[in-house]
C-alpha cells in the first residue's frame, strides 16, 4: 500500500554497452554530482541501498551515481529479462520510503576524494586532463552506466580506473582507445598513451 503523499518514483533500464551490465534511471536524484563503486558485497558497509541488492544472488557489483544505479550481474544468470523487473521493483519501493542510499561521511572514511577534482597542487596538464575528464569524458561514460577516474600521469601515460558498466565491459578497450586517447593525444600533447584498470 502506498503512502498518502509518498513522492512519485518513476525507474527505467536501460542496456549499457556491456551485456553483464544494467542501468536503471531513476527520477530522483540519489548521490548528486557524485558516483560510488560497490565490487563486492564486503564492500558496501557505506550505502545500505547496494547492501541490500547484494542480496540477490546474481548481483556481482553495484555503482550509483547521480540519478542511475547500475547493477552487474553474475555469469550464471542468463539474460537480463529475468530480473530487470524485479531490480526496478526493489529500487522503486527503497525510494519511496526514502532509505538510506549513501551514508557520505562512511563512505569518505572507506574512499579516496575524487580525484577528477583540480588540486592546487596539480601541475598544468594534469589540471586539463582532468578538465577534459570531467567536461567530455565524464557524461558520455555515464551515459552508459560508468564513470572514469583519474589515477596518474607518468611520463606520458595517462592511468584511468574503469567503475561500474566500464568496469569489464567488451567494448571498453575500444572507447579508451578510440575514444578517451584520441581527444586527449588532440587537447593534451603530452599524453602519449591512455591506459586503464579495472575493478
Amino acid at each position: 500500500m502506498i503512502k498518502r503523499g509518498s513522492p512519485t518514483i518513476s525507474i527505467y533500464s536501460e542496456e549499457t554497452p556491456n551485456p553483464e551490465t544494467m542501468k536503471f534511471v531513476t527520477n530522483k536524484l540519489l548521490y548528486p554530482g557524485k558516483s560510488a563503486d560497490f565490487p563486492t558485497k564486503e564492500r558496501t558497509s557505506a550505502s545500505p541501498l547496494a547492501a541490500r541488492l547484494f542480496d540477490f544472488p546474481f548481483v556481482k557489483s553495484v555503482f550509483i551515481a547521480s540519478d542511475f544505479v547500475t547493477v552487474t550481474k553474475t555469469s550464471d544468470l542468463q539474460n537480463w529479462k529475468e530480473v530487470s523487473a524485479v531490480i526496478r521493483e526493489f529500487l522503486v519501493d527503497y525510494l519511496r520510503e526514502g532509505r538510506t542510499i549513501i551514508n557520505e561521511d562512511e563512505y569518505a572514511r572507506q574512499r579516496f576524494e575524487d580525484s577528477n577534482v583540480v588540486l592546487s597542487n596539480d601541475d598544468d596538464v594534469v589540471k586539463r586532463i582532468k578538465e577534459i575528464l570531467e567536461n567530455y569524458v565524464k557524461p558520455a561514460v555515464e551515459m552508459d552506466g560508468g564513470a572514469i577516474q583519474f589515477l596518474s600521469f607518468e611520463k606520458g601515460i595517462l592511468n584511468l580506473k574503469m567503475h561500474g558498466a566500464c568496469s569489464g565491459c567488451p567494448s571498453s578497450m575500444r572507447t579508451l582507445k578510440e575514444g578517451i586517447e584520441k581527444i586527449m593525444k588532440q587537447k593534451i600533447p603530452q599524453v602519449k598513451e591512455v591506459v586503464a584498470e579495472t575493478l
